[in-house]
């Protein structure tokens, strides 16, 4: 029985950056509520293998669609395409996201800031351009940003990313300032380290992973469930009153002396 707090039935998802990690947590979640989902990605023999265990293992009404985030046409070739499968969406969650350069900010080249910038915010602001009207019309919707903690702090080594993130929770304040009155919520998610393939360079430099998880209150890397727990409340009728923020689930990095 689904708790009617997190029921979902009767709504459809689309979740870009979709076939592995947070992404495919997401889409689980928001099916096993109830939801149908499409999970897009730019990489079609896993996503549509990925589609195809959703809807085996999980009973959840799931499809496929491909998305190059960073550019324009094919993030609204994506739109065009899921809501001929399903209707209306409900629920988008704007996810895909690249960490093309590594290092000092000035030593990031013209093409790594245009390709970050593409996928991590331009991507999400073609695609909220279309949902968020479309919502609007059929009374209303949640869209939710995947952010990040390196957006709400400096970086040494990470800074073009966070520079993007933090462009993403900022996205999702005034989109829901322009769209609360349509009932229309938008929200971003800032996750810290996660046990993603995203995040395994890190995590599998035993050095980076001490002194990451000495920083970290609850001494350990989250699961892309974890952000998926939060994604499924803001979607859901129990995050119905919440809108405009950025919701940080990092086990209490940002708040943390550091010892």
């Amino acid at each position: 029985m689904i708790h009617p707090l997190y029921d979902l039935r009767g709504k459809h998802a689309l979740v870009t950056g979709a076939s592995r990690g947070m992404g495919l947590a997401i889409a689980r979640a928001l099916g096993q509520s109830g939801a149908s989902v499409i999970i897009a990605s730019n990489d079609t023999a896993e996503g549509e293998a990925q589609a195809d265990a959703l809807r085996k293992a999980d009973e959840i009404d799931a499809g496929f669609v491909f998305v190059n985030a960073g550019e324009r046409a094919s993030v609204e070739g994506m739109w065009r395409e899921a809501l001929q499968a399903r209707g209306r969406l409900d629920i988008v969650v704007c996810n895909a996201g690249i960490a093309p350069h590594m290092g000092p900010l000035a030593s990031a080249n013209d093409d790594q800031w245009a390709a970050t910038m593409n996928v991590n915010l331009h991507g999400a602001v073609w695609l909220t351009n279309l949902a968020a009207p479309a919502m609007a019309g059929h009374g209303g919707g949640s869209i939710i940003l995947t952010s990040s903690i390196a957006g709400v702090r400096g970086n040494k080594a990470i800074g073009v990313y966070g520079i993007s993130k933090a462009a993403l929770a900022s996205l999702a304040r005034n989109l829901a300032v322009e769209w609360g009155p349509q009932n229309v919520r938008i929200n971003a998610i800032s996750p810290g380290m996660i046990e993603t393939e995203f995040a395994r360079p890190l995590l599998d430099n035993p050095e980076v992973r001490e002194r990451r998880m000495r920083a970290t209150p609850l001494r350990r890397p989250g699961t892309p469930e974890e952000i998926a727990g939060v994604a499924l409340m803001l979607a859901a009728p129990g995050g119905a009153f919440i809108t405009g923020q950025n919701v940080i689930v990092d086990g209490g990095t940002t708040i943390s002396d550091g010892n």
